[in-house]
């Protein structure tokens, strides 16, 4: 959850306490009761929608694989330099 432990929640908590005073923290919390309820709404919608559009396939599709942070620019740069180009014969180029 966004690498939040629970040491780190109690914290914001106590701050949220001091910060917000004992007249403002309720309507702070039920304010964020409802952006998180919203949240969880736009989220249910967005895969409902993605159902109705991709079919049933969509719980079929490894999402671990699209995500954007496993790529390594280094590596696909180094990847694309190090690999000859599709078509070519090294040997030929060796030879001119």
């Amino acid at each position: 959850m966004l690498g939040l432990t629970m040491d780190k929640l109690v914290i914001i908590a106590v701050i949220a306490v001091f910060l917000l005073g004992p007249k403002r923290l309720p309507v702070a919390a039920h304010w964020l009761g409802q952006a998180v309820r919203s949240m969880r709404r736009f989220a249910d919608t967005a895969k409902e929608r993605a159902r109705e559009e991709l079919g049933d396939s969509v719980d079929e599709i490894e999402w671990t694989k699209l995500d954007p942070r496993q790529y390594d620019p280094r590596r696909i740069i180094r990847e694309a330099l190090s690999d000859p180009p599709a078509g070519s014969d090294p040997r030929r180029e060796l030879e001119n």
